[in-house]
């Protein structure tokens, strides 16, 4: 029987290498730290914050709550939760109005909630907002 040739230098350390991301893309698409429960839109209203927190044409995103929310020119508001529909990744960074998935890359527009990039394919789910006593207050649409 021949013999196996033995691994060169540039073989071990291209495995080296590709160990990390390997482990990184397990690790983005995971729910967050809390024993593998998946994130989670509010199932009630939530208080977020103050009005004044989100400026007129922009949003705020509110990571803990799993939570965007929107004001247009007139001071409307719209919220709209931040799992993301492709994968279910919670949504973490928000760029201008952009909403940025860390799992895959989708990207959602904040004032609309539809999306601007795939691979998702489903707008974000909107949620009833109001104001209360100066905060925001924001739940599953009843």
């Amino acid at each position: 029987m021949p013999a196996r040739p033995s691994a060169t230098r540039r073989t071990v350390l291209r495995g080296a290498a590709l160990t990390p991301v390997a482990g990184f893309g397990l690790a983005a698409c995971s729910a967050g730290g809390d024993g593998g429960a998946a994130p989670v839109t509010p199932t009630a209203p939530v208080t977020l914050g103050a009005a004044s927190e989100v400026p007129e044409g922009g949003a705020r995103l509110y990571r803990d709550e799993n939570v965007v929310v929107s004001r247009a020119k007139d001071g409307s508001l719209k919220a709209y939760s931040t799992i993301c529909t492709h994968a279910g990744c919670a949504i973490d960074k928000l760029s201008g109005t952009t909403l940025v998935c860390p799992c895959h890359g989708s990207r959602f527009d904040a004032v609309t909630g539809k999306v601007v990039q795939a691979p998702a394919t489903e707008p974000l789910p909107e949620l009833a907002v109001e104001m209360k006593s100066g905060h925001i207050v924001a739940g599953p649409v009843a």
